[in-house]
């Protein structure tokens, strides 16, 4: 019975995997519909190779670049914002003003201030990462109970050892929630950023995994390198997902 259990998540997924084999191989014309035995060779070649682990290494790298950038920006100015009225009444069309811009309008300013390469990928994903952490961090910051910062006022608890010991773990379960979601924002926006400005950066280093679906798009016309990319990708993002989830489980015992 544990077994039956064990093996049931992979009953749907092994179906689609046989039907896309049927259908890959009634397809007219047929390069135009990688099978699943193309896309699992073309995986093994570029793993054994280390191509796909690189680029996926250098995606990750410039993804926690710049989310650790705007996560650091959006904790202390969330927390200012949600702390005091003024600071919020001044940021706050600012900040909602900017917040509806998709990430990839600014490729060109990345382009034209950063050139081509880590910086400006990294812009790009801080600048999509910033939103979801911010406006969290305002959420989970107001969403503490008044009651406890009165209560540690009146044992004459400073500002910011209230700051450190009721704020920041009231708001614990809001950050993780919003960094959940910078991190999925940032890892979609990486491949769109690395189109553009992840071109390989001297000494023949990877490009990233967006570059390595450009390449295999544009010059080798490669669909089973493609389908395998955009799988390390769905990979990729559940390990984050599934990683943040452990640290959250592990911080916020009270959760439990």
């Amino acid at each position: 019975m544990n077994l039956a259990l064990r093996l049931r998540p992979f009953v749907l997924p092994a179906l689609l995997l046989v039907l896309w084999q049927l259908a890959a191989m009634q397809a007219a014309p047929a390069d135009r519909m990688p099978v699943p035995a193309d896309v699992i060779a073309t995986g093994w070649t570029l793993i054994a190779s280390g191509e796909l682990p690189l680029a996926l290494l250098q995606s990750l790298q410039r993804v926690m670049l710049g989310f650790a950038t705007s996560a650091v920006l959006a904790l202390v100015l969330g927390t200012a914002m949600a702390a005091y009225r003024p600071v919020g009444r001044n940021l706050d069309p600012i900040i909602e003003s900017f917040r509806p811009i998709a990430p990839i309008a600014l490729l060109p300013l990345a382009i034209l201030w950063f050139g081509t390469g880590t910086p400006a990928a990294a812009f790009i994903v801080g600048y999509a990462a910033f939103f979801p952490m911010i406006v969290n961090t305002i959420h989970g910051v107001r969403s503490i109970d008044p009651g406890l910062i009165r209560a540690a006022r009146t044992l004459g608890v400073g500002r910011l050892t209230i700051l450190r010991t009721v704020v920041l773990p009231g708001a614990l379960p809001n950050l993780f929630v919003g960094a959940r979601l910078a991190l999925g924002v940032a890892w979609t926006s990486i491949i769109a950023a690395e189109l553009a400005v992840g071109a390989k950066a001297g000494g023949g280093a990877s490009g990233g995994i967006g570059q390595m679906m450009f390449v295999f798009y544009a010059y080798s016309v490669d669909l089973s390198g493609i389908i395998v990319c955009m799988i390390g990708v769905g990979v990729v993002a559940l390990l984050i997902d599934r990683g943040v989830r452990a640290l959250e489980y592990w911080m916020i015992p009270w959760k439990r």
